[in-house]
């Protein structure tokens, strides 16, 4: 048989060693189409002058950057961001760990209460807001009737600010919890039954083995829970926005968040300069939480291992 002509020999030869980047381009391409070039492009427009109708101006370096450092409604928003997010994630990845737990046990109708779960992340967050905004009401809302009927005076959910977090955390918490408890639930399936089977030898009860057996193998779930709750927790848009009917965050900014605060820099105010500088300063406290969080969590689950 005679041998393969040499540009035979070179094709196949490239074609092995292009094929695998060929096969995963396809993300890498899509990431820097709606990822990287906003990212970058923000950057280079928070270091403008820029206006809606106007579009680029001078070059002000980081001028957009301390003009809102300086200004105290963007603390407001920080901290209010970071509360709303402590009173969601945290409860959250807790409740979803327990309704996991549950649902792998030997419950009746499993699939229907595994479907049941999913149902309020399928609702519309327009919805929920909507929902939840009447129903923690100052004056008539169903939870300040509920308070009444066990003698607690009146809530002011919409004028005060850890009420107001409150409920707005409730809001997030009731869309994502069952969200992330299938997550969980996905990876407590895939632990080997055998060591729940030698636990119960040993005399372990359900806690036991919950807390020495489940946590441990699911460090690495709990890990990509907990960044993608901070990430989601501290980019808070919907909820907030909805809870009243003016979407400013309240009348004296009692609950609003950095992307209300950007929003309104960009799209009320027009000067695109410092919603781009917002919203980097953004990133970057998303990026400081997640690496926390990821080194914090993966701590405690190395000690529950040992």
């Amino acid at each position: 048989m005679a041998p393969r002509p040499s540009w035979r020999r070179r094709l196949t030869r490239l074609d092995e060693k292009a094929s695998p980047y060929a096969y995963v381009s396809p993300f890498f391409i899509l990431f820097a189409v709606v990822g990287l070039f906003p990212l970058l492009y923000t950057a280079w427009v928070s270091l403008h002058k820029w206006s809606l109708i106007g579009g680029q101006g001078n070059f002000v370096g980081l001028k957009n950057y301390t003009d809102v450092l300086a200004q105290p409604y963007f603390w407001n928003a920080l901290k209010n961001t970071i509360s709303i997010f402590l009173l969601s994630s945290v409860p959250q990845i807790i409740l979803a760990l327990l309704i996991a737990a549950a649902l792998d046990s030997g419950l009746r109708a499993r699939t229907f209460w595994r479907m049941g779960v999913l149902l309020p992340y399928v609702v519309a967050p327009v919805a929920v807001a909507l929902i939840f905004s009447d129903l923690f009401g100052d004056k008539f809302g169903l939870v300040n009737h509920l308070l009444g009927l066990v003698g607690i005076d009146p809530v002011q959910w919409h004028k005060d600010v850890v009420p107001s977090h409150l409920a707005i955390a409730t809001m997030v918490n009731f869309r994502w919890t069952g969200y992330n408890a299938l997550i969980f639930l996905a990876a407590m399936q895939a632990i080997p039954r055998d060591y729940y089977e030698a636990a119960m030898i040993d005399g372990a009860g359900r806690i036991r083995t919950f807390f020495s057996i489940t946590i441990p193998q699911l460090r690495a779930t709990i890990i990509f829970v907990v960044i993608t709750s901070t990430i989601g927790g501290l980019q808070i848009f919907d909820e907030p926005r909805m809870y009243d009917q003016y979407g400013l965050g309240g009348a004296d900014r009692q609950w609003q968040t950095l992307t209300i605060y950007l929003y309104q820099l960009g799209w009320t105010q027009k000067n695109f300069g410092r919603a781009a500088a917002v919203a980097w300063m953004l990133f970057l406290v998303v990026v400081l939480f997640a690496v926390v969080n990821f080194f914090v969590t993966r701590r405690i689950a190395s000690k529950g291992q040992r």
